[in-house]
């Protein structure tokens, strides 16, 4: 029988919480890694089973654990992040040169082409990849050492670099989204990258053609068109249907166009989720209301998704890794809360229901369908 397996990253370990096909009752397994940050869980496509985790911690640093049970039990993994080259600086904040450090990892993306193959997309900005299941890792130095890279600035959480896409039919396309560096894409297996953020305004940079220096808060594709990308960005919905080439503003009629999180349906190419909140200096969503909106034309025309979610004195946010979307026939949609609440939607947005309310402030979701 078909069922999910939720896995969530918060402020004080992980979570993991399953149901069948109904997705009506759920299990919630957890805390595991208690105490520690987990800005992710990700698990593989190619192996349900082999699940990879990030928690973090002031005393011990990053451990990075692998499960090959569905989560029932972890082991710490190759732990060694060391830049392929220390040298240069990227900005810090006040404009001034900064030595690269690596503080974090922030987002781990399990390949979808070998079964023992994950990314690790870390702060201060740069790509990591194993072959060998996490044992090791290696970075893909071409993104760090872009000649632009020296012009990089962190944004206000951290100069991470948050979101790894691969292109599903070709395994040598990958994209990049750095905060507060823009996209960057590669066609030859991480061995070079160009910026693709043409068509990208951004509030603060002169130039208007700025090649780098925007930022990109989180990237969605739909597996059947790899060429179309959709965009969260500090300020603006974005669309390209040209592999990142080009940009243009979906924002249409969105009560605010700030946010973090944007996802897409999984049989629907065209349908599209954003998360709204107040604005870059108020993270938490308009007028005490926790609305998802939904496009089904691709941009510019979105609806409100609020049965189920509380309408009233609700200031929480949705983070950018908090979101995201199973491969069911009725698709099911989740997000998590920075107040610890998981929500759930089995009917594409239509209703909502919260599956649990009192975890810590949720960093993560990922979303594992099983049959």
């Amino acid at each position: 029988m078909t069922g999910v397996r939720i896995l969530v990253g918060t402020r004080k370990g992980a979570f993991i919480i399953t149901s069948d096909g109904d997705r009506r009752d759920w299990e919630v397994s957890g805390p595991h890694f208690p105490g520690w940050e987990v800005y992710h869980v990700a698990g593989s496509l190619l192996d349900p089973e082999r699940i990879y985790a990030a928690p973090s911690g002031g005393w011990f640093g990053q451990v990075i654990q692998r499960s090959d049970d569905g989560g029932k039990s972890w082991n710490p993994v190759g732990n060694e992040f060391r830049y392929a080259s220390e040298t240069g600086t990227h900005q810090w904040y006040d404009g001034t040169p900064h030595p690269w450090e690596f503080a974090r990892v922030w987002h781990l993306e399990p390949s979808l082409h070998d079964v023992d193959t994950v990314y690790a997309g870390v702060e201060d900005a740069a790509l990591f990849r194993s072959t060998d299941a996490g044992a090791t890792w290696s970075e893909l130095p071409g993104l760090r050492t872009h000649p632009s890279g020296s012009s990089w600035q962190p944004g206000a959480g951290g100069m991470c670099l948050h979101t790894v896409l691969q292109d599903p039919v070709d395994p040598q396309r990958i994209f990049a989204a750095i905060s507060a560096a823009g996209v960057f894409r590669t066609d030859d297996g991480g061995q070079t990258w160009q910026p693709k953020n043409h068509g990208l305004h951004s509030e603060g940079i002169p130039d208007t053609d700025a090649e780098v220096g925007h930022c990109v808060h989180r990237l969605a594709m739909h597996p059947s068109r790899p060429q179309t990308l959709f965009m969260q960005k500090h300020w603006d919905v974005m669309r390209s249907d040209d592999g990142g080439d080009n940009w243009r503003e979906i924002s249409g009629n969105l009560p605010t166009d700030f946010g973090f999180p944007v996802a897409v349906h999984a049989h629907e190419p065209d349908t599209v989720f954003v998360v709204p909140i107040t604005s870059d200096s108020h993270h938490f969503v308009m007028d005490g209301k926790l609305r998802v909106y939904r496009s089904r034309s691709g941009g510019d025309e979105w609806e409100a998704l609020t049965t189920g979610l509380p309408q009233e004195n609700c200031y929480v946010n949705v983070l950018r890794d908090a979101m995201a979307v199973d491969s069911l026939d009725s698709c099911g949609l989740y997000f998590g809360t920075s107040g610890g609440q998981v929500y759930a939607s089995a009917d594409s947005g239509d209703s909502w229901a919260p599956i649990v309310r009192d975890l810590p402030a949720v960093l993560s979701v990922e979303v594992q369908t099983l049959t």
